[in-house]
């Protein structure tokens, strides 16, 4: 049986393991899958695969509340349909990928894109992976899975996209402070308007706010005392 695990640190990931499958340290064998080392912007942390043979009993606090990495083929029907429909959409569009499973979390599903063509697929700003992906959304409903949430993702574009907008984020908290004014952000989906909110959520002198209609609105980083 494998079985897959995270922490900030290998140690941390192994003595996890082991308290959750109640084995011995020595009872299993241990396969590093991904090490991230510590950013301004991101924790790092190691995510490792455990093989054993032993008789496991998972502990009750083991649950699949986190994401989990490591097999990216369809488990079941619904998954199956889902990685048929995005891969037959981007073929109709003329371009053809493999779509295979990112991540499983409980309410949450993330397919991953393999494509040559993935810089269109993406779009400026990621636009067409973000219709991609609400096209996947509205299918998963047809299914049934309504509760269900489905990312898409393509050269690891979100990633390096949340990181690009943290950066971002700061650095026009720092010019707004210095001109006690206010800058107006270029039009975001509510999930990156939501990661500018939170980012400068904690710095005091400095807020924020949504503006315009529709899905793609604007953030207003202002300085306090001087919204426009």
């Amino acid at each position: 049986m494998t079985y897959e695990f995270e922490g900030r640190t290998e140690k941390e990931a192994i003595d996890r393991a082991a308290e959750e499958l109640r084995l011995e340290k020595d009872q299993f064998d241990v396969e590093i899958l991904e090490t991230q080392r510590s950013t301004l912007f991101k924790k790092g942390f190691v995510r490792i695969r455990v093989h054993t043979d032993e008789p496991v009993t998972l502990s009750k606090e083991t649950t699949v509340s986190k994401p989990v990495y490591g097999d990216p083929e369809p488990k079941n029907d619904f998954e199956t349909n889902l990685v048929n429909f995005v891969t037959d959409l981007i073929e109709k569009m003329g371009y053809p990928g493999k779509v295979s499973i990112l991540f499983r979390e409980e309410k949450k599903i993330g397919l991953k894109i393999d494509s040559e063509h993935s810089s269109i697929l993406i779009g400026k700003k990621g636009k067409n992976l973000d219709a991609l992906q609400l096209l996947a959304n509205i299918y998963a409903s047809k299914l049934g899975y309504d509760d269900m949430r489905v990312i898409l993702d393509a050269e690891n574009y979100r990633i390096r996209r949340e990181e690009s907008l943290v950066r971002l984020a700061y650095s026009v908290a720092d010019k707004v402070r210095e001109s006690r004014g206010s800058i107006l952000l270029e039009p975001m989906n509510p999930f990156e308007r939501r990661l500018i909110h939170t980012t400068l959520n904690d710095i005091a002198d400095v807020e924020t706010k949504s503006e315009g209609e529709g899905l793609y609105k604007q953030v207003r980083v202002f300085y306090k005392g001087t919204r426009h």
